[in-house]
């Protein structure tokens, strides 16, 4: 029996050791790992992803790794890196959140512990450095800030409009409702014949994306110019099995999240989901603004499947009375003048 005992033991470790041979070499990671498909025929992406991990990972690169390609960063290096910034996250979160506060106790937080699988975000500009702006969109920009407190939700207040959609329980814009917070980093994609489905945990958003195909003859023409939404009009394609995902007639009323800017109304959103394992899609972002930026940029990090990670009911509102008492204050103000 004991014999047995360990022989059943060692083809456990086996099984599971060829398991994260196969999902860490280099061919599961380079794309050419092959999904499974739909009943349709569709690559199958289906199930819940989360990017909790990359939650302390910098967009631009650090400029102490100035003249350093992110690609000679081994393991070793990344693990120092993902424990530097989980030190610092632990320093400020106190004061990020709290039983008293929106952002909540800092036993939510999802970032703490953040394993980043890369030193920065961006892809292209190959400095890993953001672009420059354009005339009109530093102008733009400036015009948001003093106006319409555009970045953070900080300063005036004087009407409900003074604060961001963010701050508002509306949207954090696309591609920041994709981007990792401190929580709330699940999503969930569904699939049926020619639509793809992807539900965002925070903001209780969600994006129906109709997917094209000559093949099947159901392509669908672009909604007029003339509508504006908050997150944009997708349309899907497959590349191999890769979903293309492209969305244009944005508002210039949201902004692309991760303290980017805010958006133009020529603003055009590219996002790539490449299954690369069975519990990875690697997510690629370009970014396309004429009147905001010298020229497209690109990043790209990890989804990592984990169904453990169920959408949760975001009840931004639930318990909110921060504007209830703020109108309460001024008429409290004004009966004593």
């Amino acid at each position: 029996m004991k014999t047995s005992g360990r022989l059943a033991l060692s083809a456990t470790v086996m099984v599971a050791l060829m398991g994260w041979l196969l999902q860490s070499s280099p061919l599961a990671q380079s794309g050419s790992w092959t999904p499974p498909k739909t009943p349709w025929g569709d690559p199958d992406l289906q199930g819940i992803y989360t990017n909790k991990d990359e939650a302390n990972t910098p967009l631009e690169r650090p400029d102490e790794f100035k003249g350093r390609d992110a690609e000679t960063f081994s393991a070793a290096d990344l693990a120092r890196l993902a424990k530097e910034r989980q030190a610092l996250a632990a320093k400020i979160a106190g004061g990020i959140g709290g039983a008293e506060t929106g952002a909540g106790p800092t036993h939510w937080y999802e970032h703490l512990q953040g394993n980043g699988s890369r030193p920065w975000l961006l892809v292209d500009p190959a400095d890993g450095k953001l672009p420059a702006m354009t005339p009109l969109g530093l102008k733009r920009e400036a015009a948001w800030a003093a106006l319409h407190n555009a970045r953070n939700g900080e300063g005036r207040a004087d009407s409900w409009l003074d604060r961001s959609l963010y701050d508002r329980c509306i949207t954090r814009g696309l591609p920041g409702s994709m981007m990792p917070a401190i929580y709330g980093n699940s999503y969930e994609i569904t699939q049926s014949p020619g639509f793809v489905a992807i539900r965002y945990e925070m903001i209780h958003e969600a994006r129906v994306i109709p997917l094209d195909s000559s093949t099947r003859g159901d392509s669908r023409p672009r909604i007029s110019p003339a509508v504006r939404l908050y997150m944009g009009d997708a349309r899907g394609r497959w590349d191999g099995n890769t979903l293309v995902v492209e969305t244009t007639n944005f508002t210039d009323r949201t902004h692309m999240g991760y303290n980017f800017r805010y958006n133009s109304e020529k603003y055009t959103l590219t996002e790539r989901f490449t299954p690369v394992s069975t519990t990875r899609l690697q997510w690629q972002v370009t970014i396309a603004d004429p009147d905001t930026w010298t020229r497209p940029w690109t990043y790209t990090m990890p989804l990592t499947r984990d169904d453990g990670q169920q959408v949760f009911e975001y009840a931004c509102h639930e318990g909110n009375r921060g504007l209830e008492h703020i109108l309460k204050g001024a008429r409290a103000e004004e009966r004593g003048k």
